[in-house]
């Protein structure tokens, strides 16, 4: 089964997927927002300008959070 293609999203979108995943938002500092989940040693930061997260930001949050590709696309589904 070919993998799908992770693509840039809007960032309220992907804000949305790691608070289903059971972060919760610290804090932010001009256009960073902050989030974190006890047990994940850094925090997920999350820029709001460009509107458009890209994939590189996107693919770095899920390395930090611990979230594998199929569980980002199932959070994806629930964060429409």
């Amino acid at each position: 089964m070919p993998t799908q293609r992770i693509t840039p999203i809007h960032y309220r979108r992907l804000v949305k997927v790691f608070e289903l995943d059971g972060f919760a938002f610290k804090r932010q500092k001009g256009d960073h927002l902050v989030f974190t989940k006890p047990g994940v040693k850094r925090p997920v930061v999350i820029k709001k300008s460009p509107r458009e997260v890209p994939v590189t930001h996107i693919l770095t949050n899920l390395q930090t959070a611990g979230i594998t590709r199929e569980r980002y696309f199932e959070l994806l589904k629930q964060a429409r």
